[in-house]
Parts: C-alpha cells; sequence; structure tokens
C-alpha cells in the first residue's frame, strides 16, 4: 500500500485518505439520500484507491454498514480497511451506552451487517457518563484478542477521557472533530497521542463544506459559529489556498486535503460525499504533492 499509515499499536495499515459514510445511507442524518448513490460512493471510493471506509451505526441506524457489506463482498478484503462505530443504544433513546456487554454485543451486529469477519477499527462513539472508561475499553480489547476488531478505537472524547480509556495502554486511534478551522485538539490532544503511539483521525476536515472554497463573503450567514470578521479572514485565506491549488492543477478541497495528508499528526483524512463524482475529486488529493513552505503557508493562514 503507497504511503502506508500504522494505526497506533495494532497490525491495521491504512492509505491516508479514507471516506466518512454519514451520506451513505444516514437516512437519519440527512435529506434526500438514496441508497444506489451510497452504493455507488463506495464503490469508487475501493476503486479509486480510498482504502479506508468510515461507518457507525449512527449512520442510518445499520443501513450504511449494511450497504457496505453488500458493496465489499465484490472486493478483495485485505486490500481495504474497515472502521466502525457504536455507542448509541436502540433501547434508550439512542443514548450513548459503553457497558461492557452493549458494546461486546454491537460489535457482532456490525460484523454481520458489514458481511465480515472482523472489523480492523471499532470506536466507542461517544462516552457515556457512568461507565469506566477503561472498562470499556477493555470489552473492545477482548474483541481483540477473539480476532472480530483488529484496533482500538474512541471517538468524541475529551483529554481526561482518553487518559482514563487508556490506562493500560490499549487505545490504538482517537477520531475527533479536527480542521484547519477547528484547531483545539493541536494544544494538548496531539502531544498526548503523539507520546501515547495513538493515531488520530479527525471528522469534518472541511468545515461543513466551508474549506471547499464554494462559499462567499456572501455566506457569513449559513456559519453563524464565525463573527463577520473570522468568516472574512477565512474567505480570504481560501483565496491564498487556491493560489497554491492552481499551481498543482488543484481544487482548493484537494489542496486542504492534501494538507491533511501531509500533516504528521494526522493519520487518515475521512472526507465524506453524497455522490460518486464527489469521491473521483477527492482521490486526487493523493496526487497533491505540496512543499513544505506551501504545507507551512496553509497552516500559518488558519
Amino acid at each position: 500500500m503507497v504511503n502506508s499509515v500504522k494505526i497506533g499499536k495494532s497490525d491495521v495499515l491504512s492509505g491516508p485518505l479514507g471516506l466518512g459514510t454519514n451520506k451513505v445511507g444516514g437516512h437519519n442524518l440527512f435529506d434526500g439520500l438514496k441508497d444506489e448513490d451510497g452504493a455507488e460512493v463506495v464503490k469508487t471510493a475501493l476503486n479509486d484507491g480510498i482504502s479506508l471506509l468510515d461507518t457507525a451505526f449512527m449512520y442510518g441506524l445499520g443501513k450504511s454498514e449494511e450497504i457496505i457489506g453488500d458493496v465489499t463482498q465484490n472486493f478483495d478484503r485485505s486490500k481495504f480497511v474497515i472502521a466502525s462505530k457504536a455507542a448509541q443504544d436502540p433501547n434508550n433513546d439512542l443514548k450513548p451506552n459503553n457497558d461492557p456487554k452493549f458494546l461486546t454485543k454491537s460489535i457482532d451486529e456490525a460484523l454481520e451487517r458489514l458481511k465480515t469477519d472482523y472489523i480492523d477499527i471499532f470506536y466507542i462513539h461517544f462516552p457515556d457518563d457512568h461507565t469506566p472508561k477503561a472498562e470499556a475499553v477493555d470489552a473492545l480489547a477482548q474483541a481483540k484478542k477473539a480476532g472480530k476488531i483488529r484496533a482500538i478505537g474512541i471517538s468524541n472524547f475529551t483529554l481526561d477521557q482518553i487518559k482514563e480509556a487508556n490506562a493500560d495502554d490499549q487505545v490504538d486511534v482517537v477520531e475527533n472533530h479536527y480542521s484547519l478551522l477547528h484547531r483545539d485538539a493541536e494544544k494538548e490532544v496531539f502531544p498526548y497521542l503523539k507520546a501515547n503511539h495513538i493515531s488520530f483521525v479527525p471528522y469534518f476536515p472541511l468545515a461543513s463544506g466551508l474549506l471547499t472554497g464554494k462559499y462567499h463573503q456572501n455566506d457569513a450567514g449559513k456559519f453563524s459559529q464565525f463573527s463577520t470578521d473570522e468568516f472574512s479572514n477565512i474567505i480570504a485565506s481560501l483565496a491564498r489556498v487556491k493560489a497554491i491549488a492552481d499551481k498543482h492543477q488543484a481544487t482548493i478541497a484537494q489542496t486542504i486535503l492534501a494538507w491533511y495528508i501531509a500533516n504528521p499528526n494526522i493519520a487518515v483524512v475521512i472526507p465524506g460525499a453524497r455522490l460518486p463524482e464527489q469521491v473521483d475529486s477527492n482521490a486526487k488529493a493523493l496526487d497533491v504533492q505540496l512543499s513544505q513552505a506551501e504545507f507551512n503557508e496553509i497552516d500559518q493562514l488558519f
């Protein structure tokens, strides 16, 4: 595998670009999704050399996993990585549940939906407020020993919760919100992960489309989390990214994805896609080789 990335302390190897599949079967999250589009998205990703499929029970309450399970029957299982997640309890209003028995059952059910003998990375999708974190992780460690999963992940955990979960040094990977516009993890989370050989996967890397360059100054109202000045600065910074992108005959989104791929703190970047052509476009980010100066410029712009 070209530029393969080792996931934590596990023996899972992935390419640096994955596919986020919340728009594959995620009818509870997005309007107007078609299952046949979702199947084509997964197929296109695997054909384009995107080697990690990131899914979860919460994406369509199992539907995303089912679509991936169907599509991947026609591909060599050893050539791609499946990551899935569970925590939302269907018997308790989808509230997070990290009880070891619940997580063990969730892994077994995910294996059935995905039609596979093993899941490469399994994450606790959200922490609950009562299960000791190390106990929850130990349930995943037992599944790993049984060969059902190959790497242990946690998602949406704070730094203190990550430390508690990793009390026995069993966590391989953390998936949390991070982008060029949301960089809190750099202060304390990244140093801890690096010191403990834990990989990092960011979700929302394109900041809900803002970092693709498709928005303009008059779209500020769609992003109320930013002040007018902050939004203006983001748009101006993206204009500079476009100048770098043009040198590589790439889009702004491909150039931003290339920045994540080149970032030593990031293992795999997992942009989502609703349609196959978006997957094709994202895959071209693998061909964008930023110079150190370009990487640093983008880093400083944001």
